[in-house]
């Protein structure tokens, strides 16, 4: 497993290109996000995709979501309405996760795709640099989520091609996870962020 330091944006060049290498061989990257640490693979990706499965021993029906740099990077991947095309970019980025019907390169499998613009800056300028990507926990299915680096590489370095070492994430609360492709909207998990009242979102 390789390791690259990823706290400022002079380590954004060497970070980019060592993603891409790791990527480019079906590698899994880990790297920090605002929450917790996260597994990175491309999401078009079959094999690779596989690999985080096995490695989280996560279930076959459990989706893994997919964090882009900015709302149009996410449009060869998912649909997006026009209402919620503003409103995703008014808030955008946020720990908040939307589902929305899969479009054009993301069309084979379920219909839906759990997507993000992730509130950590440099994630973003990375993902800006080599596109979208999964960023499912970066944990053991049922154990807790890894907010250290360290701690990743206790847990799952066995299986890692790279980690992009953030330092110290700041935890907390998962982010907030809501169905756009339900009318109304619905929350399918509470977390970090709270949806305006205007977006007419219920509880599940």
């Amino acid at each position: 497993m390789n390791r690259l330091p990823f706290t400022a944006e002079s380590h954004l060049t060497g970070a980019a290109d060592g993603a891409r290498a790791a990527l480019a061989g079906g590698g899994i990257v880990a790297l920090p996000t605002e929450t917790f640490y996260g597994l990175a693979v491309r999401p078009d990706d079959e094999t690779a995709v596989r690999r985080v499965f096995a490695l989280k021993g996560r279930p076959a029906e459990q989706a893994l979501l997919v964090v882009a740099a900015s709302v149009a990077q996410l449009e060869p991947w998912v649909r997006i309405p026009s209402r919620w095309r503003e409103r995703l970019e008014a808030v955008w980025p946020a720990p908040v996760t939307v589902v929305l019907a899969r479009a054009g390169a993301a069309a084979a499998g379920a219909a839906t795709l759990a997507v993000r613009v992730p509130a950590h800056p440099l994630l973003r300028k990375l993902l800006a640099e080599v596109g979208p990507l999964t960023a499912t926990s970066a944990n053991a299915s049922g154990a807790p989520p890894c907010a250290r680096s360290d701690d990743v590489v206790r847990s799952l370095g066995h299986g890692l091609a790279l980690l992009l070492d953030g330092g110290d994430t700041p935890g907390g609360a998962a982010t907030t996870l809501l169905d756009l492709t339900a009318d109304p909207p619905l929350v399918l998990r509470a977390g970090a962020w709270r949806p305006p009242e205007s977006w007419g979102v219920k509880a599940v």
